[in-house]
């Protein structure tokens, strides 16, 4: 057997983590494609990361050099399976003791959708669109994403495709809502055997009861936000929203009565006081099958931005519930911690679009889209993995690296190890 043709090697240590996935790539144009293809999303985001921008070439007129065209091809036509190269990436991340997913963690649950003009591309509609927070043309997804207090990276995205695209409409076999996408994704975690402690999604899944029916019969703990709104039925004169439950039980200074306060720490290293109230009203309480817990920092006002209202299946310490249930206790506060993992998602948006161009692709078919978002991902998981290779890397290129960057864009300079490593590909050709 005649041996594989090399392909010309990334700079640094992009190399050694592209060549991890050479397996999946069968012939030598696709392994040279996707290093390209990462080392263009990795420059600065100053750069547009659309296939000429990635190719190096002038937008428009550079759609016809041979280089973008090769990648229109790597994205479009070939012949690779973006699901392997999850499987890969997912696979490093769990080989490597520095992110290693463990019981601690949280899945979390979102949806993100982004603006797409025409008509022609894959799965685009008219709709809500979370990144310009009003309805317009887009494409939305519904992702999942591991975080703790350390680290996150996301596990698996889909596609959500409205209704229209479908032959018989929402009564077709192939169409799935939203809650059901991300039901899908949690049990895709659940088989690969990436542990978590609980789900966590805001109010779009939170809301939807047979999303959490589901996770109850997956056994697996959730987390989940509720609106002020949400309400149940009741009896005339008890209590019957989120909203109500909040604003029955008073505080003061010296009298907070059934708040209970709790000292957050961030991050950056500052404390903040909140405030956290669990429920006994209609199908919540510390001994019934979900809990309500309020969490806040002025439990008077109940301001927008720093209230949550979130209900969970995670048992009460001590409780009868706790003994009859296979699910880990949590007590209020391990309830606060959980949830506010949740800004994990957030900021792995600002570096996956922001910085790596998530929604820049230029591309219409429903493969070519997958594809980018896995190379994103791969992109993004890269950062992590050269982090935990930092001594190695300092050793070798002389590189200042941050301890603990608080960006996808801090962890490595590309255009540093372009500079150092330019010498490898001249070696090659």
């Amino acid at each position: 057997m005649s041996q594989r043709l090399l392909a010309d090697p990334s700079p640094g240590p992009l190399e050694d983590y592209a060549s991890t996935f050479d397996g999946i790539f069968s012939k030598r144009s696709q392994r040279e494609s996707f290093r390209r293809y990462l080392e263009g999303l990795l420059l600065g985001c100053e750069r547009n990361k659309t296939l000429t921008g990635l190719a190096n070439t002038e937008p428009v007129v550079g759609a016809t050099k041979p280089k973008a065209q090769r990648l229109q091809w790597f994205l479009s036509e070939s012949t690779w399976d973006p699901e392997r190269v999850n499987q890969q990436r997912l696979s490093l991340l769990s080989q490597n003791e520095v992110t290693v997913p463990n019981t601690e963690g949280v899945l979390i649950i979102d949806e993100t959708g982004d603006r797409k003009w025409g008509s022609k591309t894959a799965h685009v509609g008219k709709q809500y669109l979370g990144s310009i927070g009003k309805i317009d043309n887009g494409v939305v997804s519904v992702s999942s994403l591991w975080a703790d207090e350390r680290l996150y990276y996301p596990i698996a995205v889909e596609p959500y495709t409205q209704a229209h695209h479908f032959i018989n409409g929402k009564s077709d076999s192939g169409f799935r809502t939203k809650p059901q996408i991300a039901l899908e994704l949690v049990k895709k975690t659940i088989t690969a055997g990436i542990p978590f402690r609980a789900v966590v999604a805001d109010s779009f899944c939170g809301e939807n009861n047979d999303f959490t029916a589901g996770l109850e019969d997956l056994q697996a703990g959730y987390v989940v936000a509720v609106k002020p709104s949400y309400c149940w039925w009741h009896k005339e004169g008890d209590i019957g929203s989120v909203i109500e439950a909040a604003l029955s039980s008073p505080w003061c200074v010296n009298e907070p009565g059934e708040w209970v306060s709790l000292l957050r720490n961030f991050r950056d290293g500052h404390e903040e006081q909140w405030w956290t109230l669990e429920a006994d009203c209609g199908p919540f309480g510390p001994e019934k099958l979900q809990r309500l817990v309020i969490v806040t920092t002025d439990p008077v006002q109940l301001p927008e931005r720093t209230t949550w209202y979130v209900r969970t299946n995670l048992p009460t310490p001590n409780s009868k519930r706790a003994k009859q249930s296979n699910l880990p206790t949590a007590k209020l506060d391990e309830v606060v911690r959980l949830y506010g993992l949740r800004v994990g998602v957030e900021q792995s948006y600002k570096q996956v679009k922001g910085t790596l161009g998530w929604a820049q692709y230029q591309v219409r078919s429903d493969l070519a889209i997958r594809r980018h978002w896995q190379l994103v991902y791969c992109a993004f998981s890269f950062c992590w993995w050269a982090l935990s290779q930092k001594e190695t890397m300092t050793a070798d290129l002389a590189i200042d690296i941050p301890e603990r960057p608080a960006q996808v864009e801090a962890v490595v300079s590309i255009q540093d190890l372009h500079q150092k490593t330019e010498y490898q590909k001249k070696s090659v050709a």
